[in-house]
């Protein structure tokens, strides 16, 4: 066995993979050197210079595995990944310290005003007074997102003697009371409360301008902002205005939507109070080796037939039991992933029921499959192996029944979503070997075939809904791909399920909502 390591990772992961493979270190190569080469390894090894695209995956005749080492994996096509069977890994806690670090760092940096006074004192002024900082202690730090980074900022911020607010839906609020904070379960009740808010969020979009015009104005006069994060979770035009104002007295930003264009960015020549740093989060020499020895790890046991922790694109499972229920999976996770975005609040349990043919078999890779869809949602680097973990330690129940009596389908999938704001109950079934469609969703029964981009519209029965609803989606240049129009007599009420093209942005969704006769239109959007 080869393995091919690259993109100037640490040597350690080197010298582990070699322990069972012969190991090839070269440096970044093009696409077209990839493609001619690649047939030889089963295993590579890359960070995020690499550009793995369908091409060079094609051409990868035996490869069994990539490792990147890193958190990120987007310079991977996962799906032509996926769909050859190669195993996708990365390192989801290997950068967690430095993160963490990197979050408080700017934050101290910035009440302090470190680098204006460095650059003062290095052309030989001594501007004391010019520099005279504020301190954290006693001051209020809001943590959104209480993940392993964000669980480790709030414990140096508590060490540091302030006071942390945590919003996060999916922590329960035993957690964060037991560390010490205090859990904030709106965040129209948190924004006031905080001196400091940092954001340790994926990008989704839910995240996507969480902090814009709007939530700043129902900050504190003088809040500070940190996004250590990913660009585009603070909105940076709003940014820069509450900046210029003076409504946020300062921020500290390392990461971008312009990416690494920073001239692009409209805080590109702000004066005010901001630090701007280029995306170093992970950039410590302990983390860079952390993720090496990760991914090394990982591949040296899935190439001596093991399986590996973090594979972030297929279940690491005998093929045993996988091999009856595969055809379901991705029915599974879509199902999942419905039920989840139909209904806003804190996640509190969760009820999954498996009929027909699926009662007699080994259902746990669904199972997997579903919380992978109902937690990718609004989190980073979920996968087969982390998900179950992810419910255990956020507390949610999860009840699971079989029935073999089968109604109208050979095979059914149902999951009900109980959020502390209501439930949501979706359905799944496969009509054929590759055929998935959704056949209910609450009330509404119905059969459209899930795909990436869906709005679910209850509506009253009146004439000309559709038509309203289709102009708008029209002058946004969206297309309708299918449609299904489903009754709810008992309430008088319809729903449309509608596939589009690409993504309802959130301003044609809202003039969707305005509709007279429109109940809260969801968009949807479904993992492939």
């Amino acid at each position: 066995m080869k393995v091919l390591v690259t993109d100037k990772c640490n040597d350690k992961a080197g010298e582990i993979v070699a322990q069972v493979a012969e190991v090839d270190v070269l440096p970044t190569m093009t696409e077209d050197e990839y493609v001619e080469n690649i047939h030889k390894y089963d295993a590579l090894i890359i960070r995020s210079a690499s550009k793995i695209t369908k091409r060079i995956i094609d051409a990868a005749t035996n490869l069994k595995i990539i490792g990147r080492a890193g958190v990120g994996v987007d310079n991977i096509d996962l799906e032509a990944a996926t769909q050859k069977g190669i195993i996708v890994v990365n390192s989801p806690d290997g950068n967690t310290n430095a993160a963490a670090e990197h979050t408080i760092a700017m934050m101290l940096s910035m009440v302090r005003n470190i680098p204006n006074a460095c650059q003062s004192t290095k052309e030989g002024k001594w501007d004391r007074a010019k520099f005279t900082g504020t301190e954290v202690f006693g001051k209020s730090l809001g943590v959104i997102g209480l993940g392993k980074i964000g669980s480790h900022v709030a414990k140096v911020a508590l060490a540091l003697g302030m006071n942390v607010f945590v919003y996060d839906p999916y922590t329960s609020e035993t957690i964060v009371k037991n560390m010490g904070a205090e859990y904030i379960s709106n965040l129209d009740d948190f924004w006031g409360k905080c001196d400091f808010i940092t954001v340790h969020v994926p990008k989704t979009k839910e995240t996507t301008n969480l902090i814009c015009k709007e939530t700043i104005a129902k900050m504190k006069d003088g809040v500070r902002l940190i996004n250590c994060a990913r660009g585009g979770i603070i909105n940076e035009s709003d940014l820069r205005e509450a900046l210029d104002n003076g409504k946020v007295a300062s921020a500290a930003i390392d990461v971008y939507t312009c990416e690494p264009d920073i001239q692009q960015c409209p805080l590109y020549g702000c004066t005010k109070n901001l630090i701007l740093t280029p995306h170093l989060g992970a950039s410590t020499s302990e983390a860079q080796i952390n993720v090496a020895i990760d991914v090394a790890n990982q591949i040296k046991e899935v190439l001596s037939g093991g399986s590996a922790i973090s594979a972030v694109n297929i279940p690491s499972l005998k093929p045993a039991i996988l091999e009856p229920v595969k055809d379901y999976m991705l029915l599974a996770q879509n199902v999942g992933e419905f039920a989840e975005q139909m209904i806003k609040g804190n996640l509190q349990s969760i009820e999954i029921t498996f009929k027909g043919n699926l009662a007699t078999l080994d259902i746990s890779p669904l199972q997997t499959a579903i919380l992978k869809g109902i937690f990718s949602t609004s989190m980073q680097d979920v996968n087969f192996v982390n998900a179950p973990i992810i419910a255990k330690n956020k507390g949610i129940e999860i009840h699971v029944t079989k029935s073999e009596t089968s109604g109208d389908y050979i095979g059914s999938i149902t999951v009900k979503i109980n959020k502390d704001k209501g439930s949501t109950v979706v359905s799944g079934v496969l009509i054929a070997k590759d055929v998935k469609r959704i056949v209910k969703v609450n009330n509404f029964d119905t059969s459209i075939e899930p795909e990436e981009h869906m709005l679910f519209i209850p509506h009253e029965n009146k004439p000309s809904m559709i038509a309203k609803v289709a102009t708008v989606i029209s002058n946004a240049d969206i297309n309708i791909n299918n449609m299904s129009v489903s009754p709810d007599n008992e309430k008088q009420l319809s729903a449309m399920i509608i596939s589009t093209g690409s993504k309802v942005e959130q301003n044609a969704l809202q003039e969707i909502n305005n509709i007279d006769g429109i109940k809260d239109a969801v968009y949807v959007h479904l993992g492939k």
